[in-house]
Order: C-alpha cells, then structure tokens, then sequence
C-alpha cells in the first residue's frame, strides 16, 4: 500500500474516532437517563406505593399485579412499536447497529420490564440504545456499512459503561463478544474505548464540576481477605463446576419457557409469565426471603444474600429466582441476562459462607465471575468485574476467581449448551435487518 493511501486510510480512522468522540456523551445522557427512570420507577411502584397503602413492604397482591402489569406494557411496546422490543434474552447481551426507529420500542419494553420486577438486567437495552445513539450521525456523514457498525459499537461502549462503572469492563466485554473479527477486532473497538471514555465523563465530572455522582460499583463494608487457602481454592473449583450445571438448566428451562410462548399469543403468555414470576416470589416471602432478593436483576440484593445465615432460605432464594430467571428469560420480557446469573452464582457461594465459614469477600469475587463466565461465556470481563465489585478488599480472592471461571469453562465444554427455541414469524418480521 503506498505511503498516500496509509494518509488517507489513517485520516479516515481518525474520523471514525472523533465521531465516536462526539457521541460519547450523548450515548452516556441515554444511558443515564434510562437507568434513573428504571430506578426511580422501582421507587415509586414498590416503596411509595406500599406506603401510601399503609404497608411496610410490598404486599402480596402487588408482588404478583405489578409483573402482570408489566406484562401489558411490554406488550405494547412489542406489538404497536417497531423492533419487537429489542431482541429476545436467550439471545445475549446483543450488538450491532440497531436503527434509530426502534429505540421508542426497546425503551419501554426494557422499562416494562425492570422496574415491574422481572428477572432481567438493564445491560441488554443500554447497548441498543447506544447503538442508536451512533445512529443519529447518519444523516450527517456518509459511512460505509463497517464504519456503521464501529460507530454504532461506539454509542453501545458508552453507554454499557454507564452500568460497569467505566469503559474498562465494557471494552473488555465487547472486545471477548467479537473475537471472531480477528485482527480487524481492535482498530473497529479503538472509536469505542473513546467514546466510553469521553461518556464517562459525564458521571465522574471535569474540573470543578463534580459529574452525576454515580454510585460506585463496589459492595459496601465488605471485610477484607487476606491471601488465600487451599481450601477456599478448592471450593472455587466446586462452586465453578455447580454454577455452570445450575445455570445450564436454568436456560434450558428458559428455552422451553419459549418455545412454548411462541406457540402461543404474545399477550397471554406475558401475563402468564408475569403472574408466575410474582407467584413465586410471593410463595418465597412465605419462605423468609424477602421479595427484591427473588424479583429484579439482583444487582441491590447482594450484600443481603452473602449476609443470610440459614441454608434452608439461601436454598429458597436460589430455587426462587432461578424459576424466575428462567421465566423470564422466556416468556416474552426484554433486558438481559448477566446480572440475574452473577445474583445465581453469589448465592451458590454464599452456602460456602454459612456452612464454611467462608468469606463474604471471596463468595462475592467467585461467585460473580463464576455466574457471568456461565452466563455469557466470557472469562476475562468475569474476572474484571468481579475485582471491581469486591474493590481493594477481594484482591486477593482474584485466584480462587480464576479458578471458578476455569471450572465453569470446563464444564460446559461437557455439557450441551440448550438450544434456542425458533421465533415466531411476529417476532421475525419485527427483528433489525
């Protein structure tokens, strides 16, 4: 290639990443703004309304209307909005350019879902929607169709990283989803990283402004762990190895969950799965667990789950929101599908915690790693997050998290990964593309 052409192939680049540069915050506002909504939503529907019902907590009757009620919303989003909502949660965590038009629909969809108490995370919908967030520069400059896809991978990077505290653990996360492209892989990530990194901005301030103030990832008061033991390490391997097997089972039921809904009508089987998420979750609290231990992501329930002294509840809660993860996982709601496996792994070690005495610290660090690793097949993002979770006091816990992830990817070599179920034409018709 001559000299000359290096000159305008680098200029491109450049271009690609300044672009990327300049929708680095408006992906991150995106993903700020939902992610308030999500919260505040959760606020309204399961603190102040109890209250004003004169209840301490939520009661039974809306731990099961407020799924179903949810159930109505997604299916408004999914059949009256263009995109079917987003893609399904069997599906992964998603990419690729997702067109402006259907950021309406994976918008209420994912708020439908979230915040009603589904068994989903946010980080599916903040990936689409910093794609379409990328998608704006459209009528302003002419791309090619990979220059597209990097500037739409950009606007995913950003916002994905309002959630894993930095663009660190989004890249890293990206990066393993898209191996496959080989040694093209970096050059189309590299606008991305500068777009996390200027979005980012938004939340930790420049100069005397002090940003959003976004809470921290790590758990709070968590006691520090000092070396290591063999025995912990043991027990990491054990925990990997009955991670990968428990959330093996757990999709496969999800995956039966939808084959069975896409033999049916799309608002019957919403409300069906709502009404049994919250039917399980209300037989639960009948158990002694309490209801946002069994219902959302899981994500504000971890330190009260590695602080739980009974087997016979860590037993229920397990039980409990593995049936609602699988659920809903199937049944027609749309987010995604990490955090729900990371509260699943953190209650399979939390049993190490009761029975051995072992570390909340290292039952945190294996069991985050082990869950997401199991989850979304990625070793590497696992680990990452996992120490950014436990902060300065897990560190050293980081090789029995190793070990974990090892014993998961093992396993699942072993076991058969279940098949997806096949859409329905509804759902085909309403796909990107």
């Amino acid at each position: 290639m001559s000299q000359t052409a290096n000159r305008t192939e680098a200029r491109g680049y450049l271009f690609l990443i300044l672009i990327g540069a300049a929708i680095g915050l408006p992906a991150a506002l995106v993903a700020s703004l939902f992610l308030a909504t999500v919260h505040k939503l959760e606020e309204w529907f399961w603190t102040d309304l109890p209250d004003r019902l004169g209840e301490d907590s939520a009661p039974w009757y809306l731990i099961i209307g407020l799924p179903v009620a949810g159930a109505v919303v997604v299916w408004v989003a999914r059949r009256f909005l263009p995109g079917d909502g987003g893609h399904p949660p069997l599906e992964g965590i998603g990419g690729g350019v997702t067109p402006l038009r259907y950021a309406p629909g994976i918008a209420l969809a994912a708020l439908g879902t979230l915040p009603f108490g589904l068994v989903l995370g946010p980080e599916a919908p903040l990936i689409a929607l910093g794609s379409a967030v990328g998608a704006l520069v459209t009528p302003f400059v002419r791309l090619g169709d990979r220059a597209m896809t990097v500037i739409a991978t950009a606007g995913s990077f950003s916002a994905v990283s309002a959630l894993f505290g930095g663009p660190l653990v989004a890249g890293v996360l990206l990066l393993e989803s898209g191996l496959a492209m080989g040694p093209q892989l970096i050059p189309a990530l590299m606008p991305g990283l500068v777009a996390a990194a200027v979005g980012y901005l938004l939340f930790v301030g420049l100069g005397d402004w002090g940003g959003l103030n976004q809470a921290g990832l790590a758990v709070p008061n968590l006691p520090t762990y000092d070396g290591t033991r063999l025995g912990d390490l043991a027990m990491a391997i054990v925990a990997g190895v009955v991670i990968a097997v428990v959330l093996n089972r757990v999709r496969y039921l999800g995956t039966r969950v939808q084959a069975v809904a896409n033999r049916h009508s799309m608002l019957p089987m919403l409300l069906l799965g709502g009404f049994a998420v919250g039917a399980i979750a209300v037989i639960a609290t009948w158990l002694n667990t309490t209801d946002d231990e069994i219902l959302f992501s899981g994500q504000s329930a971890v330190p009260e789950v590695v602080a739980e002294g009974s087997v016979g509840v860590l037993l229920v809660i397990l039980v409990a929101k593995s049936l609602g993860y699988a659920i809903s996982l199937g049944s027609g709601f749309r987010g995604g599908p990490i955090f729900p496996a990371i509260f699943i792994g953190i209650t399979i070690t939390s049993f190490a915690v009761v029975v051995f005495d072992a570390s909340p610290t290292w039952a945190i660090a294996v069991g985050t790693a082990a869950g997401m690793a199991a989850g979304t097949e990625m070793v590497f993002s696992a680990l990452l997050f996992s120490m950014l979770l436990v902060g300065q006091p897990g560190v050293d816990a980081l090789p029995a998290a190793v070990l974990a992830v090892a014993a998961v990817w093992l396993t699942k070599m072993v076991i058969p990964p279940p098949k997806s179920a096949e859409p329905t034409r509804e759902a085909v018709e309403r796909q990107p593309g």
